[in-house]
């Protein structure tokens, strides 16, 4: 039941990643997935003696931000939306 918690865990990682995979998998196969990055990271604070690093809800946004315009996109085409992307000017 901790997947369960800590896929409801609001601006985390294991949420945005759960809310990846539902969509996909379904939700027992999500939260199976959940289940499983919960023990890989409990092996690896085990294992290299350091503690949880959270990663954050914008985590595999910030990790592609591509990926994430793309599929803004062509969740809007589905809509029935044209969408054209113009970068933003740099400001420094």
């Amino acid at each position: 039941m901790a997947a369960f918690g800590a896929a409801h865990t609001r601006d985390s990682c294991l949420q945005a990643r759960f809310k990846r995979l539902i969509a996909r998998r379904g939700p027992v196969k999500a939260l199976i997935a959940v289940e499983h990055s919960i023990i890989t990271a409990i092996w690896h604070m085990l294992t290299d003696n350091v503690p949880y690093h959270e990663l954050g809800g914008d985590y595999f946004t910030r990790r592609d931000p591509e990926r994430a315009a793309r599929r803004a996109v062509s969740r809007l085409n589905e809509l029935g939306r044209r969408v054209t992307l113009d970068p933003m000017e740099a400001t420094g």
